[in-house]
């Protein structure tokens, strides 16, 4: 009997509400994106998930204007009412914004909402470079906005690369009555032997808070392929790391849209996880999404 799936890392967008898709293309950390600088709209997410078993999703904020993060939420919120996809809400608000507390509260009217995902990531590489610094999670301001999240009950999407997880596992640590989900499996961007070690190293580290969970997703970023080698190796060091119990399934769609399908993307990882317990599978393809995110049953 196949699985079911939950989709806890997706995007829908209309392309005139994102800078990053207007104007002259400009390097991201996935490469040319020029197939995607378009609409990916609802309709197109569920006819790619069409008869693959997928039977609910988790939106992850695109970047809009920042000053545009209450606006985001109701515009996927409606998309949910009409459409009944997708099933819960991460947002964005600007934790470095001493009135944050204001979008927060907004934000809250929407049933939907569950977490808040700033991007953190920073690299010596401009143009894997999101934060302005590459020590944002030390700044006085946003750690007394991230305590914020706690009085929602918000999760917080945690994507950093692996120079940043000190930083991040002392985070966690003192917010542990707020679960962090760190996205892509940590980023591994850097691959050889002294850059795996780093990784696990501070993958280790961020798996001592049991407030830290992660995204198995976005494996294509820095390969811009669907490697299945590749997947089963980080996807199993990741598993041993943090257990199968606080590990998620997340597509990154339409991201990884640039290289592979949604069939594709799906059959390699029933394939990488094939040789895992039906409970351990069950828990990382559908049931711990359910509970982080809260989506019922």
């Amino acid at each position: 009997m196949m699985i079911p799936i939950v989709d806890a890392h997706h995007h829908i967008w209309r392309q005139a509400d994102l800078p990053w898709l207007q104007g002259p293309m400009v390097p991201r950390i996935f490469g040319p994106y020029e197939p995607i600088r378009r609409d990916y709209s609802i309709e197109e997410f569920l006819a790619d998930i069409s008869g693959l078993g997928v039977q609910r999703s988790v939106y992850v904020q695109t970047n809009w204007a920042k000053s545009r993060a209450v606006e985001e939420v109701a515009w996927v919120q409606s998309v949910a009412e009409n459409h009944g996809w997708p099933h819960a809400i991460v947002g964005y608000a600007d934790l470095l914004d001493e009135d944050v507390g204001k979008t927060l509260e907004h934000q809250a009217r929407f049933s939907l909402m569950r977490g808040v995902r700033m991007q953190l990531h920073w690299h010596e590489n401009e143009m894997y470079r999101f934060a302005a610094r590459p020590d944002l999670m030390d700044d006085p301001m946003l750690r007394r906005n991230i305590r914020r999240l706690a009085d929602h009950g918000w999760s917080f999407d945690l994507q950093v690369f692996t120079s940043q997880m000190t930083d991040a596992a002392r985070l966690a640590k003192d917010n542990a009555d707020i679960v962090f989900v760190l996205q892509h499996a940590g980023m591994p961007e850097d691959l050889s032997a002294s850059g795996r070690d780093a990784w696990r190293n501070g993958m280790r580290r961020l798996a001592a808070q049991e407030n830290v969970v992660v995204k198995l997703s976005g494996l294509g970023t820095f390969i811009h392929r669907n490697d299945a080698g590749h997947i089963a190796d980080i996807v199993s060091e990741t598993i041993v790391i943090f257990g199968s119990d606080r590990c998620v399934f997340g597509s990154n769609f339409p991201i990884e849209k640039l290289w592979t399908d949604y069939a594709d993307l799906i059959s390699t990882y029933r394939a990488v996880l094939g040789g895992y317990t039906e409970e351990a599978k069950r828990a990382m393809l559908r049931d711990n999404a359910l509970r982080i995110y809260r989506m019922g049953t």
